[in-house]
């Protein structure tokens, strides 16, 4: 058997996710995959796609890169999205772009060409698994981007752990060898910064962190389980009253957010509770940084950006035992039940209390954040782009 390889291809990127204001880990993903595909796969030219009625402030962001150009369709929202790609009379994108290979780095609507190429990556399937973790309009739209036959019209479906890749063949139907796993990378500005640079000192004055604090980084709705963070918060303290350490809660409020804020006001400890918005990608780092635990224990994830991030910042990790987090996070963080609020509490106390235990997941953490990296991604996706491109 010979095997023939095409020298370069033309590969479209669709990068409509990042047109959005705020950033979600699906749009981190495609902006530092694309970063990463134009610096480490330069003999390929990539084809950017993206459609909004006006362009916001640095959206989308640019890509100085001289194998890589742009095409904007200028279709404002998701309805008229719909309604271009399902409806109305569209261009095929693959046509539309000339592309060898049309890349989806998130689930969306698309038309192609019978017979394209094209290739999905599936961050979660939490839609499909647990779709009561979401509104009836989210439950709608999933619905209308049929997943299935999105997934198993696709030449190659990428999944972001093991954990995914087995809810792709088990939830769509998708034969084993067309799913590749690829792990995400993480942010090399990710890193331990002391608690008395310039850049600490600047975000704790910007959020009006406290002194000493256990942070959660995430959306705020009910798949995070921030509840039982709370509740588990609330069990340590009672066990420790002396205890200074407060609680910080950061991220965008989603569905039902409200019923977190009540939970706080009921647990006895609201004034020791802080809630911040949504955080800035500049300051995250050293929000991270400056906590002395972080706790996530959501109940479904596909892979899980926070833990990693901590973790690669020196900040011990307190996860689930669920999902893909224990594939990810298993090397360094201590894992608990995440319906298990006593455990959880537990857990807390444990690490709190204990300085060497500490250290040692800082350490653990630390090394263990440095398997994850956006060129090794990079690398690993151009393989499949290749392998579908190749000739026998």
């Amino acid at each position: 058997m010979i095997w023939i390889f095409i020298f370069f291809m033309n590969i479209g990127i669709d990068i409509r996710t990042l047109m959005d204001a705020r950033y979600s880990g699906v749009s981190l993903y495609t902006l530092e995959l694309v970063q990463a595909l134009c610096r480490y796969g330069s003999k390929n030219n990539y084809r950017l796609f993206c459609n909004a009625f006006r362009s916001r402030d640095g959206r989308p962001p640019r890509f100085d890169y001289p194998n890589v150009s742009v095409t904007d369709t200028k279709y404002p929202n998701k309805l008229l999205n719909y309604g271009y790609f399902k409806i109305g009379k569209r261009p095929k994108l693959d046509r539309l772009l000339k592309t060898d290979v049309f890349f989806m780095p998130h689930i969306n609507f698309v038309a192609f060409s019978r017979g394209a190429r094209y290739v999905v990556t599936v961050h979660d399937l939490s839609f499909l698994r647990y779709p009561y973790f979401f509104t009836l309009r989210q439950n709608l739209w999933h619905r209308a981007l049929n997943v299935k036959k999105l997934l198993q019209h696709a030449a190659a479906v990428i999944a972001v752990s093991e954990h995914t890749k087995r809810d792709v063949i088990e939830l769509c139907r998708i034969p084993e060898k067309k799913v590749h796993v690829i792990y995400s990378g993480i942010n090399e500005r990710y890193h331990p910064l002391s608690a008395e640079s310039s850049e600490a000192r600047r975000v704790r004055s910007a959020y009006a962190l406290p002194e000493r604090f256990m942070l959660y980084l995430g959306n705020i709705e009910p798949r995070k389980n921030i509840e039982s963070i709370i509740e588990a918060y609330s069990l340590y303290r009672k066990k420790n009253p002396q205890s200074d350490v407060k609680l910080v809660i950061a991220g965008s409020s989603a569905w039902k957010h409200g019923v977190v804020h009540a939970v706080a006001r009921a647990s006895g400890f609201f004034a020791d509770i802080h809630f911040l918005d949504y955080v800035a990608e500049a300051d995250k780092t050293a929000l991270y940084s400056l906590a002395e635990l972080f706790v996530f224990p959501s109940f479904y994830e596909g892979f899980g950006f926070p833990p990693l991030e901590a973790a690669a910042c020196g900040t011990p990790v307190i996860t689930s035992n669920v999902a893909a987090l224990p594939e990810i996070a298993g090397g360094f963080a201590l894992l608990i039940d995440p319906h298990n609020v006593a455990g959880l509490s537990e857990a807390i106390n444990e690490v709190l209390n204990d300085k060497n235990l500490q250290q040692n997941m800082r350490e653990r953490g630390l090394n263990h954040a440095q398997k994850f990296s956006w060129e090794k991604c990079a690398r690993e996706v151009v393989k499949v782009f290749e392998n579908l491109n190749s000739i026998y």
